[in-house]
């Protein structure tokens, strides 16, 4: 199944330039139809189990307490501009 960058980056939960990214370093094949970008559903879910985790001692810092979102931080900063 065909799918475009953006269908692809909400299927693994990725940014949509993560996405192109991997198009652009050859980590991902793509083909082009029209304007758009499209990827193989096969070749996407052959590269993401590759992606592991976060070990289980970085969900907390050195005192113990729960990492901050620092993603939720900056846009959070970035929509008040």
């Amino acid at each position: 199944m065909q799918m475009t960058v953006s269908e692809a980056a909400v299927r693994v939960k990725r940014n949509p330039e993560t996405i192109r990214r991997w198009i652009r370093s050859g980590r991902l094949t793509a083909h082009k139809v029209g304007t758009h970008q499209v990827v193989e559903s096969d070749l996407l879910d052959a590269i993401v189990p590759d992606m592991l985790p976060l070990p289980t001692g970085w969900h907390r810092t050195f005192s113990g307490e729960p990492m901050p979102d620092v993603v939720a931080w900056l846009r959070r900063s970035r929509a008040g501009r």
